[in-house]
């Protein structure tokens, strides 16, 4: 009798046939070849969630979810350094591209289509608002510093900071990171605590063992890894698809960064459907910190010892829908309950994004 694996096949064989279809020379296939990587793509996503909500239950919140925006934020900045240092044309704007596309996404997508499905099953949802307001401050401390404040600054001709204004900045952003994870995960982790709701099976469910939690972990990289790596291999044939629309290339960011971000997403989405709205926007939230506390720093010291030129100031309009997201996500969370209104605003903005970044 064949012993029972501890982890479901399908999160162990689709990562490894991902990895096995990205070094095997489909490319030559056509579109059948680009199905396939897009097939493997979507698998490895699925089988990054499950790996992710099962260290998750070992290790418990906020960690959990701590451990999953982080890994995420590892890979997303080690591919914005890979295409920084291949050079080509706009690669000074890829960081900053990619790290506002990431927050919008997050602020308004992400947090909105979870505040609506949790309010259409559940009416009206309930979160630590302590819990919230943290890393809400934190993330327009740092939001404002480094999208914002490069416009109105004259050191240096442009939407740019001089080398020393870039190592403030980034020593600053991870003073606030590094500050927001001691208050997360030690000194008020109750605020992060999702309440305990004696209906939910998995309160009472065992948890994994370490070497199942282990093993977990490990596999949720592989799968992060294989994600980033098809997303970039998928890149030219999404430009192709976005250029031959008629679509401004700043789409393709978009859509890569949607692709990087899905395992979160739907992480965070399938929380909220079990009422464990807390949960979510500790993804959420946690990653969009994770996203831009992190990665400017890590692109602030490429560009500084490689002699790269960095833009971080982002434009008029897009400050504008930046600020709106930001005051509308501060109302909808304000209260401690969240209903199926917040979830759809935000998705209003999160469209009016989209259309504002197809039709400029």
């Amino acid at each position: 009798m064949l012993k029972k694996l501890p982890l479901p096949l399908w999160t162990i064989a689709l990562p490894l046939l991902a990895w096995i279809a990205y070094f095997a020379p489909i490319g030559n296939l056509g579109g059948l070849g680009i199905g396939l990587l897009v097939v493997m793509l979507i698998g490895s996503v699925l089988a990054a969630v499950h790996h992710a909500e099962v260290v998750a239950h070992r290790v418990g919140e906020p960690f959990g979810t701590l451990i999953l925006a982080l890994a995420v934020t590892t890979i997303e900045v080690s591919l914005i350094v890979s295409l920084m240092l291949t050079g080509g044309p706009g690669t000074e704007e890829l960081a900053r591209d990619t790290v506002f596309a990431a927050v919008m996404i997050i602020l308004t997508g992400m947090i909105g289509i979870c505040l609506l499905f949790g309010g259409l099953k559940f009416n009206q949802q309930g979160f630590s608002f302590d819990g919230v307001k943290a890393p809400l401050v934190a993330l327009t401390a740092i939001l404002m510093l480094t999208l914002i404040l490069p416009n109105f600054t004259v050191s240096v001709e442009g939407p740019s900071y001089s080398s020393s204004q870039l190592i403030f900045v980034s020593v600053i952003s991870l003073i606030i990171y590094c500050t927001f994870i001691l208050v997360q995960t030690v000194r008020h982790r109750d605020f992060f605590l999702p309440p305990v709701n004696p209906a939910n099976e998995e309160v009472h469910a065992a948890p994994p063992t370490n070497a199942v939690a282990l093993s977990s972990l490990a596999l949720l990289l592989v799968c992060l890894g294989i994600v980033v790596l098809l997303a970039k291999t998928l890149a030219p044939d999404i430009e192709n698809a976005v250029v031959n629309a008629g679509a401004p290339k700043s789409l393709v960011g978009v859509i890569i960064a949607a692709v990087v971000l899905l395992p979160e997403g739907i992480a965070a989405l399938n929380a909220a459907r079990k009422n464990r709205l807390q949960t979510s926007l500790n993804l959420a939230l946690g990653s969009a910190l994770a996203t831009i506390g992190l990665t400017i720093p890590a692109v602030a010291v490429v560009s500084l010892f490689a002699g790269l030129n960095i833009t971080l100031g982002i434009d008029t309009k897009s400050m504008v829908l930046l600020l709106l997201a930001q005051f509308t996500l501060m109302l909808s969370l304000g209260s401690g309950k969240t209903n199926i209104l917040q979830g759809v605003v935000l998705l209003t903005i999160f469209a009016s994004y989209l259309f504002t970044t197809v039709v400029p």
